[in-house]
C-alpha cells in the first residue's frame, strides 16, 4: 500500500521525528477517508485536483484555520511527490497550488524578569525532581534547544570542561551549542541527586524519571507549564516559548541572526525570522530614544 510505504520512506529515507511521520500519515488518511466517503474510491494515487480541492472546501467549512489547511494539504503534496519519486504518478495532482493565506503566528516570549523569576523566585524541591526540574528549565533557557532534544540528549552529550553540549536536531544533523556558566551549579546538583537513584535503567540518558527511566515530551510541557503558571499571565507556558525566549533575548541583546540560526540548528535564516519581530520592537525603543531628531 503506497501510504505504509510513504510512511517508511519519511521515518527510515527522511529521518523525520516520530510525530511529525505520524501527523503526515494522519493527514494523507483523512483525505484517503473523505475520497472514500464522497467519490467512493479507496485508492488516492491518481485522483484529479478537483477531488482535492472540495477537500479543501470541506476542512473551511468546518472552520479548520487556514493555517491548519495548509499543514493537511502539505502532507498529502508531500505524498504525491513521494509516487512521483517512485514513478508510480508523473503529474503531482498539487503541483499548481497555491495555499490559502493565513494569519501570521506571533508567539509571545517570556520577559526576562517571568524567567528570572521563574528560575530564582519560585520553591524547587530540595530533591531529585526538583533539581531536575530547575535544569530542565535552565538549560532550556541557556540553548535554545527543542524539547525533543532535550529529551534525547545523552550524559555523554554533555561536557564541562569545555563548557558545550552536543544535541541531536532535526533529520539526525549534530550541533555543539555553549553552556552558559549560570546552569553549571544546578547541572551539578542534578546529577549529584541522578547518581544516587540507584538502579536506573537507562544509563546513558541524561535526564530521568526518579525511576530511572527517561523522561518523555509531554512531562517536560508539564514541567514548563506548572514552574511559568506561577509568574506569567501568559496563556501558553510552553518548552517552544522558552526557545522562543532565548532566541528573542539574545537577539535583542545583539547576537547576529546567523549565530542565532546555528544555535537553534535551523537549515535557513528564514526560520530563525520569525524570532526577529521582538528585536524590531527593542530596536525602536533604542532609535525613539536615540536619534536626534527625536531628543528634539
Amino acid at each position: 500500500m503506497s501510504l505504509k510505504a510513504f510512511v517508511s520512506y519519511l521515518s527510515l529515507e527522511k529521518k523525520y521525528s516520530v510525530h511529525t511521520v505520524t501527523a503526515y500519515g494522519n493527514d494523507v488518511s483523512v483525505f484517503m477517508e473523505f475520497c472514500e466517503l464522497n467519490y467512493q474510491i479507496a485508492e488516492i494515487d491518481n485522483v484529479p485536483y478537483v477531488f482535492i480541492r472540495n477537500w479543501i472546501v470541506s476542512l473551511v467549512s468546518d472552520n479548520v484555520s487556514n493555517r491548519s489547511v495548509n499543514r493537511k494539504v502539505s502532507s498529502l503534496k508531500a505524498y504525491y511527490r513521494f509516487l512521483q519519486k517512485i514513478e508510480k504518478i508523473e503529474i503531482n495532482p498539487l503541483a499548481k497550488h497555491k495555499a490559502l493565506k493565513a494569519a501570521k503566528k506571533i508567539e509571545i516570549p517570556f520577559s526576562f524578569e517571568e524567567v528570572e523569576s521563574a528560575l530564582d523566585s519560585v520553591d524547587f524541591s530540595d530533591d531529585f525532581e526538583g533539581a531536575r526540574d530547575k535544569l530542565i528549565i535552565g538549560l532550556l533557557y541557556a540553548t535554545g534547544i527543542r524539547r525533543i532534544e532535550l529529551v534525547n540528549l545523552k550524559l555523554l552529550d554533555l561536557d564541562l570542561s569545555k563548557k558545550t553540549i552536543k544535541v541531536l536536531g532535526k533529520r539526525n544533523k549534530e550541533r555543539i551549542v555553549p553552556l552558559a556558566p549560570f546552569v553549571y551549579p544546578w547541572i551539578v546538583s542534578y546529577l549529584n541527586f541522578r547518581g544516587a537513584l540507584g538502579e536506573v535503567r537507562d544509563k546513558e540518558v541524561l535526564f530521568l524519571l526518579k525511576t530511572g527511566n527517561k523522561v518523555y515530551e509531554s512531562l517536560v510541557y508539564r514541567i514548563i507549564n506548572r514552574y511559568f503558571s506561577k509568574v506569567s499571565s501568559k496563556q501558553k507556558n510552553s518548552p517552544h516559548i522558552l526557545r522562543h525566549t532565548f532566541a528573542t533575548h539574545i537577539l535583542n541583546e545583539g547576537a547576529d541572526l546567523n549565530s542565532v540560526k546555528e544555535l537553534l540548528g535551523h537549515s535557513s535564516l528564514a526560520s530563525t525570522q520569525v524570532y526577529t519581530h521582538n528585536s524590531i520592537a527593542e530596536l525602536k525603543k533604542v532609535h525613539l530614544a536615540a536619534h536626534p531628531r527625536n531628543k528634539k
